[in-house]
């Protein structure tokens, strides 16, 4: 009997391992084994990326948290060949009789690995290292924010990935130089700040780095380490930062000084060898359509004066002085006290406070427009004070799939004219609920699916997401007054000029100064506001075009469907079909609601 049974085993782990060896080495028999294996390549590829997602923790797996990812060229190389192989490997499967979600798989992945397989041609085209984002500035975030120190062995990785970060910078300056000879230089204006933003950080003394003073919280709360043993780490990640980080910061400062004088104030990709091919391409990438730069910029000026028309009727019948010029008007109302906070640090606090009121009450009030609901938390905190003066005026960072981190509402507070009361409501829809959190937090929680389906992004289906979520709060009845309805149509108006701007930058040669002067005029946002956006857009050309692209086409499918099922229409059940596949093309995103109100029909008749 045990050997019957030992036998039995040893069959089971033959056949587990055939089957493990076929999924790795060669093409797996089952499309979804095979899906799962580009997601693991993918996965195992980026340490920093498994430390966010936190997959294998649960599993034991935790050599990753002591490691970077590589930003090297070869491995940039390996990664486009190995990419290709698996875009040729999913073109043999049969995709005969494909349905339902089998179908969007395969569509899904196809869509993304040729787009990106498409892209490889650009590589240099852009500027890894910008005052958005780049490693300079993602690293410290990096280690504050997402590297968890539990304990000992936690904080031993924390103090090993502060030395890696030496090879990393290399890697990163391997391709910096490599786009320098390709003719891709920044902006004067990028280079400046960038080095404002590295020369600041090096300055400071090192145990009064985010990446001392946040170890420093992480090891108070962790299990097992005495206070003699903190105090040994502290000082080794003290030697770390001044031994090898600051090093590194001061490499790319050296470059970038070098670099300057090769650099000039033209914005726009149209400066690239290349760059009206990789314009088309970002616009396709970002969109998901094929629109071109000046249907982009025509539908941009059209939907301006849409929006600038339904303003000036509110601040008509509101009696507001200047109803006929919107943006200067807007910019008068976002600096009256009425509509301002403190500029002191109870004032800023207040403003946090205040959108953590606001979501909890849209969410409690959702019940006639969603069935589908993450059940991950929503936090609101400050965008960390190192970055916000460059940073976007608020942004979204999901969850960790294991639940160990909530989604987080990053709100800026470095300029608190930048938030007046009347913008905020909009603010928190787009960015919290039902927007960004609603949408990413229900892709990660997805069943079902293979695992690319819940992380795979597509801007315009995300970004239109959380547009189309401001029109459906309001919508509902959560904009309480007219001035916060004008901080929502503003907040549209603002997406609306995207489009003008974007194009005009990088299609028809806008300089900065020109971009900000027409976005200020049209909008009325804060200055500081626009200018950030403005230098957001020259650094991820076509990205901005994606939040209206998406939204229009959002509430196009909302209409035919309204349109075609009459008093069967449901809303809950269109954002049902919206939300319930992750985030898609918006092409393919057409033809789910196309299928859905098909069956609908036929369900009825």
């Amino acid at each position: 009997m045990k050997k019957t049974v030992l036998r039995t085993l040893g069959v089971l782990l033959l056949l587990v391992v055939a089957l493990v060896i076929n999924i790795v080495w060669f093409k797996p028999v089952f499309k979804r084994a095979f899906y799962e294996k580009v997601f693991l390549q993918f996965a195992l590829d980026s340490p920093e990326l498994l430390s966010r997602l936190r997959l294998l923790e649960g599993v034991g797996i935790q050599g990753h948290n002591a490691r970077l990812d590589d930003a090297s060229e070869a491995q940039a190389d390996r990664l486009m060949v190995r990419l290709r192989e698996n875009l040729a490997t999913l073109h043999s499967y049969d995709t005969t009789g494909l349905r339902g979600q089998d179908r969007l798989n395969y569509q899904v992945l196809d869509w993304f690995m040729a787009n990106t397989v498409a892209g490889d041609k650009f590589r240099y085209d852009d500027y890894p290292v910008n005052q958005l984002f780049g490693v300079q500035n993602e690293f410290p975030g990096f280690m504050a924010n997402v590297h968890q120190v539990h304990n000992r062995r936690d904080a031993d990785y924390y103090n090993a990935r502060l030395s890696a970060i030496g090879l990393k910078f290399g890697q990163v300056l391997e391709g910096l130089k490599i786009r320098a000879q390709h003719g891709v230089v920044p902006p004067t204006f990028v280079i400046d700040k960038v080095l404002a933003e590295m020369k600041a950080l090096v300055a400071q003394p090192a145990g009064q780095s985010i990446l001392y003073t946040s170890f420093a919280e992480k090891l108070k709360k962790a299990e097992g380490i005495d206070a003699a043993a903190q105090r040994g780490l502290l000082a080794d990640a003290q030697g770390r930062i001044t031994g090898t980080v600051y090093p590194a910061y001061q490499t790319l400062i050296d470059y970038f000084t070098a670099l300057r004088p090769r650099s000039t104030n033209d914005a726009g990709v149209w400066k690239f060898p290349d760059g009206a091919a990789y314009y088309a391409y970002c616009l396709h990438q970002n969109t998901t359509t094929n629109l071109t730069a000046a249907q982009i910029h025509a539908l941009g000026l059209s939907e301006v004066a849409r929006i600038t028309a339904e303003m000036q009727a509110i601040l008509r019948a509101e009696k507001i002085a200047g109803a006929d010029s919107v943006g200067p008007t807007m910019a008068r109302l976002g600096e009256e006290p009425r509509f301002l906070y403190p500029d002191t640090d109870s004032g800023r606090a207040q403003i946090l406070a205040d959108y953590r009121t606001i979501l909890s009450e849209v969410d409690k009030g959702l019940g006639s427009a969603f069935r589908l609901r993450p059940k991950a938390a929503l936090e609101v905190r400050r965008v960390p004070v190192f970055k916000e003066q460059t940073s976007a005026g608020a942004y979204y960072e999901g969850g960790a799939l294991d639940g160990s981190r909530p989604g987080i509402f990053y709100a800026s507070l470095y300029d608190v004219k930048a938030t007046p009361k009347f913008g905020m409501r909009t603010l928190a829809y787009h960015e919290g609920i039902p927007g960004h959190h609603f949408q990413i937090g229900i892709a990660q929680e997805l069943k079902g699916l293979p695992t690319f389906r819940t992380l795979v992004p597509f801007t315009a289906y995300a970004e239109g997401w959380a547009l189309y979520a401001e029109r459906v709060a309001a919508e509902l009845g959560f904009e309480k007054n007219p001035y916060d309805n004008l901080g929502r149509l503003r907040a549209e108006l603002f997406r609306a000029a995207r489009l003008v701007v974007d194009t005009g930058l990088h299609d028809q040669r806008w300089t900065r100064e020109q971009a900000i002067a027409y976005m200020r005029r049209t909008t009325g946002m804060a200055l500081s506001d626009v200018t950030a956006e403005v230098e957001r857009y020259i650094v991820m050309p076509g990205q901005a075009c994606a939040y209206k692209v998406g939204m229009l086409k959002i509430l196009e499918l909302r209409e035919r469907a309204r349109q075609q099922l009459g008093p069967k229409f449901d809303l809950r059940d269109f954002h049902d079909v919206v939300l319930r596949n992750g985030a898609l093309p918006l092409e393919i995103l057409e033809q789910v609601v196309n299928e859905y109100i098909a069956a609908k029909k036929a369900a009825y008749k």
